[in-house]
């Protein structure tokens, strides 16, 4: 059951052709609930554009590529066969994504709710191909960091590049991202995927789900599933990022400029024309005294991770 008693025919939405930022009753909800539906961010050629930018990455990774870790792949449930499932910074591959993650509606929003410090951190495009559809089973991204008590969520901004439909759309379980590591790894431990206790989140193309990292979600493998895209972009408190990683402090200013550069590629942009940009003003130790284009906006992960250097 939704918190506030609400179901999921009276679940609260954002629309981002009315709205310039989620509101705080919005915010509310997706604190409560660990995510929030927002329509219609992605419209007209903007939409388009990604569209035709993620599909020539697909048709890429379908191909078949060797020796790349940024595409990845499954096994096929009906063929059985090696099956693309992933692509990783979609911002570096491809221009549209770029302008994308300057999108004033979405920065807003996370501004609001992680404050002014927020920081990007990952960029991926999952898939289902047609027919094709790996199971996701239940899961939570990840949990908080160990010995972090900041209430502020880390989460994940789900864009949808086609329609998701019950055949294949997002599960969530309402308020798991407040559940222990120990009731979420018991819930997760259930046999086949059961939905008695969450709801599907049935989304078209160019809208977008914000889901905690710790909200339990999954999905079906389908039947018959149609292309399912989905990029996601995720934002982390730069606080919490800075004091728990999982990134080592030099990564917070590189993803600073990346995201700098962006908002400025949106006002160049047709998307970006008629709008209001966002002004990123990040404070104390996380203001940035100069904006510098970036020589890549690809900053591997691992060879950031604070584990690999010992700390």
């Amino acid at each position: 059951m939704l918190t506030n008693d609400r179901r999921p025919g009276t679940m609260l939405e954002a629309d981002a052709a009315r709205q310039s930022s989620i509101t705080d009753e919005q915010k509310q909800f997706f604190l409560d609930n660990g995510f929030l539906v927002i329509r219609n961010v992605l419209r007209g050629k903007e939409l388009a554009d990604m569209q035709a930018a993620m599909m020539e990455l697909v048709n890429i990774g379908a191909a078949g590529v060797e020796n790349d870790p940024d595409f990845m792949y499954g096994i096929g449930m009906k063929s059985g066969n090696q099956v693309l499932k992933r692509i990783e910074y979609v911002i570096q591959k491809r221009d549209p994504a770029k302008v994308l993650l300057g999108h004033p509606f979405i920065l807003s929003s996370v501004e609001k709710v992680q404050g002014a410090n927020f920081i990007p951190t990952w960029d991926s495009m999952v898939l289902k191909m047609p027919d094709e559809g790996i199971i996701v089973p239940w899961h939570r991204d990840s949990e908080p960091p160990e010995g972090c008590d900041d209430p502020r969520p880390i989460f994940n901004v789900d864009f949808y590049m086609d329609d998701a439909d019950l055949s294949s759309c997002l599960w969530v379980i309402p308020g798991s991202n407040k559940w222990t590591k120990e009731d979420a790894d018991a819930r997760c431990q259930r046999a086949g995927f059961d939905t008695s206790d969450a709801i599907p989140v049935p989304l078209n193309a160019g809208d977008v789900i914000f889901h905690d990292i710790k909200v339990l979600h999954g999905s079906p493998s389908g039947d018959g599933n149609p292309l399912r895209r989905t990029v996601y972009y995720e934002f982390r408190p730069g606080e919490i990022e800075l004091e728990f990683g999982p990134h080592v402090p030099e990564y917070l200013p590189l993803k600073q400029q990346v995201l700098l550069d962006c908002i400025e590629r949106r006002k160049a942009a047709e998307a970006g024309q008629g709008e209001m940009p966002f002004s990123y003003q990040p404070t104390g130790h996380f203001a940035v005294a100069e904006r510098v284009t970036p020589p890549t906006h690809r900053y591997p992960h691992m060879e950031y991770w604070r584990k690999s250097r010992g700390n």
